[in-house]
Protein backbone atom coordinates (compact mmCIF):
# COMPACT_ATOMS: atom_id res chain seq x y z
CA UNK A 1 0.00 0.00 0.00
CA UNK A 2 0.89 3.30 -1.11
CA UNK A 3 2.00 5.96 1.77
CA UNK A 4 -0.67 8.22 1.11
CA UNK A 5 -1.09 10.95 4.35
CA UNK A 6 2.10 13.11 5.65
CA UNK A 7 1.59 10.90 8.95
CA UNK A 8 2.00 7.49 7.05
CA UNK A 9 4.24 8.70 4.68
CA UNK A 10 6.21 10.03 8.16
CA UNK A 11 5.71 6.71 9.87
CA UNK A 12 7.07 4.28 6.46
CA UNK A 13 10.33 6.22 6.43
CA UNK A 14 10.83 6.42 10.43
CA UNK A 15 10.45 2.49 10.14
CA UNK A 16 12.65 1.99 7.25
CA UNK A 17 15.55 4.01 8.82
CA UNK A 18 15.72 2.34 11.71
CA UNK A 19 15.57 -0.97 10.34
CA UNK A 20 18.07 0.00 7.46
CA UNK A 21 20.21 1.25 10.18
CA UNK A 22 19.95 -1.43 12.99
CA UNK A 23 18.34 0.78 15.60
CA UNK A 24 16.83 -0.33 18.72
CA UNK A 25 14.02 1.10 18.14
CA UNK A 26 12.93 -0.64 15.14
CA UNK A 27 10.56 -2.75 16.29
CA UNK A 28 8.63 0.14 17.55
CA UNK A 29 8.86 1.74 14.70
CA UNK A 30 7.26 -0.83 12.67
CA UNK A 31 4.87 -1.41 15.02
CA UNK A 32 4.06 2.42 14.56
CA UNK A 33 4.02 1.66 10.60
CA UNK A 34 1.51 -1.12 10.92
CA UNK A 35 -0.72 1.02 13.28
CA UNK A 36 -0.76 3.99 10.85
CA UNK A 37 -1.53 1.78 7.92
CA UNK A 38 -4.41 -0.01 9.83
CA UNK A 39 -5.88 3.83 10.67
CA UNK A 40 -5.95 4.85 7.33
CA UNK A 41 -6.95 1.98 5.65
CA UNK A 42 -10.10 1.52 8.64
CA UNK A 43 -11.05 5.35 7.89
CA UNK A 44 -10.84 5.06 3.90
CA UNK A 45 -13.29 1.43 4.00
CA UNK A 46 -15.54 3.50 6.91
CA UNK A 47 -15.67 6.15 4.57
CA UNK A 48 -17.23 4.44 1.71
CA UNK A 49 -19.79 1.81 4.26
CA UNK A 50 -23.10 2.56 5.43
CA UNK A 51 -23.45 2.64 8.99
CA UNK A 52 -22.27 0.10 11.40
CA UNK A 53 -24.15 -1.31 13.83
CA UNK A 54 -22.93 -1.69 17.66
CA UNK A 55 -22.94 -5.20 17.19
CA UNK A 56 -20.72 -4.71 14.26
CA UNK A 57 -18.98 -2.23 16.00
CA UNK A 58 -18.37 -4.75 18.90
CA UNK A 59 -17.19 -7.31 16.78
CA UNK A 60 -14.51 -5.17 15.89
CA UNK A 61 -13.39 -3.35 19.14
CA UNK A 62 -12.55 -7.41 20.52
CA UNK A 63 -10.76 -7.83 16.84
CA UNK A 64 -8.95 -4.31 18.14
CA UNK A 65 -8.26 -5.85 21.98
CA UNK A 66 -6.86 -8.73 20.82
CA UNK A 67 -9.94 -10.52 21.57
CA UNK A 68 -12.16 -12.63 18.89
CA UNK A 69 -15.89 -12.53 19.06
CA UNK A 70 -17.76 -15.55 19.92
CA UNK A 71 -17.61 -17.94 17.08
CA UNK A 72 -20.97 -19.74 18.69
CA UNK A 73 -22.91 -16.31 18.39
CA UNK A 74 -25.38 -15.78 15.35
CA UNK A 75 -23.53 -13.95 12.57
Amino acid sequence: MPASSPTLRNSTARAGAAVRWGKANADDARRELAAERITEYVQKVLATAPPLTNEQREKLALLLHGSTPDRGAAA
